[in-house]
This record gives structure tokens, C-alpha cells and sequence, in this order.
């Protein structure tokens, strides 16, 4: 290994670690701010609620999941947000209510968390994920949350400041899930399954092997309508100087996530990222464990762990002081705390 390639691969697991140049390296779990600086903002998040009125389960991989106690990591979450002097906002990083919430309920379980998410004291920005979808409709869906978008569509964007901006993607803007049966989406994304997936079962990855296991119908993928809006709004982004936040349900670096959770065509979503300097950090769910990865490109990519997962009386979820050169995740119990560190 020459010198180059050996100083690059220090520095990747370096910033594995979250530990920005210069800094002294400690537990991630004790993170300091940096000295003399206050945050261009904050904001909270959290991931993956998935409640349901039902006993406690498990995954399809046998890992505990506590559907009733989910709701109280949220609440739990709202009261230490609004405990928060200068938390700007809120971003809930999608699927609210459990895919196993029965059909009668869904309506109604929504509407419970939702008014939970209503008690925080300042905006709540929603993603929309896979279990969402399962319970409602789009067309119910999306103005119950309020979330902004034509047609349909969930994708939009905010500058909470002049320094940043942050994107919000529909990770299943083409889906089997969520539009109507006959929509030209959900018969693109079939057709797509199709192609990519021998199974019966299209949620199944059996037999699938390495990236290929994301072709499940659980996932989804960025249209080309959508693709062009985010190359036209990165594009305005760098005209403004803007530092750019990319929020998406759905992984899009299979280092910050298993294979089987990743966006269909993240890759054709992170070649248009990779083109301006100007995105910082993608951050996502549905990955229930979490993960946190730097791509070749210098990109952090974090996912945040399941609020769904938590054991009673443990949590999930933190809250993000921005800087111009870093972001600072505080994470509570399950959630790591995570330095992230860029160019300013």
C-alpha cells in the first residue's frame, strides 16, 4: 500500500469514528460542543415509531420489537425537545404506525401519534415510509401530516437558515405501495420487481445476492421527475452558498445500512449529489440498527436507529446541533451520538 492510499484509509476510519482533524478523541456517546461556537441551528429526530395496539412481536429476523411502548419513546422525545431553548424544528424520519396495525385501527393509530408529533413546540417536518404506506393511502395520508407536495408527491425542500438547506426525498415515489392499484407508478414499480426479483414473494430477498437484495417491495425508488427537481434545487443551492442536509426514509450508502434496506436506485440518486460540493450529510431510517459511513466523496451518511426496538424504558432519538464545519447528533439510549465532520 503506498503512502496516499495508507494517510486515505486512516482518514476513512477516522471519520467512521465521527472524530473531525484536530479534535481529541472520546466516547461517542460524550460529545462536546465545539468552544465558543453556538449552532446555526438545531433540530430533533427520530425514527421508525411504528405503533400499534398490539402485544410485542418480532422482526422477520427475530429481533423484539415493543409496539405499545413506541409511542411512549416518542412522547418521551417531545418532552425533552420542548425542554430544548433553541430547537428549531423536528424531523420524523417516517413509518409512524406498524405495517401489523389491524386495517380497522389504522386511521385512528395515525391520528394518535400524529397528535403526539402535534405537541412539539415549534414545526414537525414528516418523511413518508413503507409502514405508513401499509396503513393509509397517499391521498389521506400525506395532509394529515402536512406534508407539502403536488400530486401526490412528498418530496420538498426548507432553509431554515441562509447557510442550509434541507432536502426532503419520497423514497417511494415509485412504489407498489401507497398509490392506487392501477397507477402508473405502482405498475412501473412492478413491472421493475419483476425484472429484478424471481421470488413469489416480492418482499422476500431470497436468492438474491449482494445489492440485489434491495429489490424488495418493502423499498422503493426516486422517479426521474423527482431526480431532475433535485439536480435543479442543488443547483440553486450552490448559487446560494447553501450547505445542504438530505433527508430521505430510505438509506442511500450501503455502508450506513444492510443491503436489503437501500433505496432502489440509490446509486442514481448519489450520482447527482456527487456532482455539487454542496451536500453534507444524508440522513434516513428504516434501517432499524442504524449506521453511520463517509463515501468517497466526503458525503456522511447516518441512519438512524428504531424508536420501534426499544425495550420499555429505553429510547431512540436525539437532536442535531449544525455548524458551518460539522454536524453534532446527540443521541439518546439506542441512538449513538455521531460527530460529523466536513470542509466549510
Amino acid at each position: 500500500m503506498n503512502c496516499s492510499l495508507w494517510m486515505v484509509r486512516i482518514f476513512m476510519e477516522i471519520a467512521s469514528y465521527g472524530i473531525c482533524a484536530g479534535d481529541t478523541m472520546g466516547s461517542t456517546n460524550g460529545l462536546v460542543s465545539p468552544p465558543g461556537k453556538r449552532p446555526l441551528l438545531s433540530f430533533g429526530v427520530i425514527s421508525d415509531v411504528q405503533y400499534a395496539d398490539i402485544p410485542d412481536g418480532h422482526s422477520f429476523l427475530g429481533v423484539p420489537r415493543y409496539y405499545r411502548h413506541s409511542i411512549h419513546v416518542l412522547q418521551r422525545a417531545v418532552q425533552k425537545w420542548n425542554s430544548h431553548q433553541n430547537l428549531n424544528f423536528v424531523i420524523n424520519f417516517g413509518d409512524i404506525v406498524d405495517g401489523k396495525c389491524p386495517p380497522g385501527q389504522s386511521l385512528d393509530a395515525v391520528k394518535k401519534v400524529n397528535n403526539e408529533f402535534q405537541k412539539i413546540n415549534g414545526p414537525v417536518y414528516h418523511l413518508i415510509g413503507n409502514h405508513c404506506l401499509y396503513n393509509l393511502p397517499r391521498d389521506k395520508l400525506l395532509p394529515l401530516l402536512r406534508i407539502p407536495g403536488l400530486n401526490g408527491l412528498a418530496y420538498y425542500d426548507f432553509s431554515p437558515t441562509p447557510e442550509y438547506r434541507i432536502v426532503v426525498l419520497d423514497g417511494y415515489d415509485i412504489s407498489a405501495i401507497g398509490w392506487p392499484q392501477g397507477h402508473s407508478k405502482t405498475l412501473q414499480a412492478l413491472e421493475f420487481l419483476e425484472k429484478k426479483n424471481p421470488n413469489s414473494d416480492k418482499n422476500s430477498p431470497a436468492g438474491l445476492l449482494g445489492l440485489e437484495r434491495r429489490f424488495v417491495m418493502f423499498n422503493g425508488a426516486v422517479g426521474r421527475e423527482q431526480l431532475e427537481w433535485l439536480d435543479g434545487t442543488l443547483q440553486d443551492a450552490t448559487k446560494l452558498k447553501q450547505k445542504v442536509i438530505v433527508c430521505c426514509h430510505l438509506p442511500l450508502d450501503v455502508v450506513a445500512s444492510s443491503q436489503e434496506a437501500l433505496l432502489w436506485n440509490y446509486d442514481e440518486v448519489m450520482n447527482v449529489i456527487h456532482q455539487y460540493n454542496c451536500v453534507k450529510a444524508c440522513l434516513s431510517g428504516h434501517d432499524h440498527k442504524g449506521g453511520y459511513s463517509v463515501d468517497s466523496h466526503g458525503v456522511h451518511h447516518r441512519s438512524f436507529e428504531a424508536a420501534l426496538e426499544c425495550p420499555p424504558n429505553t429510547y431512540a432519538y436525539g437532536h442535531i446541533d449544525v455548524y458551518d464545519d460539522r454536524l453534532l447528533l446527540f443521541g439518546t439510549d439506542r441512538i449513538q451520538s455521531t460527530e460529523m465532520c466536513f470542509n466549510p
